[in-house]
């Protein structure tokens, strides 16, 4: 059993007892958290789609540790003019456990 649910404006496809990193949640380590934006069930074969989402289905996960992804170095540079501009950025990404798919 599967599903494709927007997790904080991106889409994945999640089973029970997945761990995925998804942008950084405003929850704590430990909580429960719930999406609604369910936008297909596959049970065995049996397939629910939604327009655009399925009423009544819900998935639940918990927040496992919050931590930052790899530094992405930005540099910028324009030839002959002496024009440099180094920049890094590290994206904040929250671990969740699916729990369980209820469609």
């Amino acid at each position: 059993m599967f599903a494709i649910v927007s997790i904080a404006g991106q889409q994945f496809k999640v089973e029970e007892g997945q761990q995925i990193f998804v942008h950084r949640l405003a929850a704590n380590e430990g909580d429960a958290v719930s999406f609604d934006a369910v936008h297909l069930i596959d049970n065995d074969g049996n397939v629910t789609i939604g327009v655009p989402n399925i009423k009544g289905a819900k998935v639940s996960a918990s927040v496992l540790t919050h931590l930052k992804g790899d530094k992405v170095i930005v540099f910028k540079k324009k030839r002959r003019k002496g024009y440099r501009k180094k920049n890094g950025h590290r994206q904040q990404f929250s671990k969740i456990k699916i729990e369980s798919i209820k469609g």
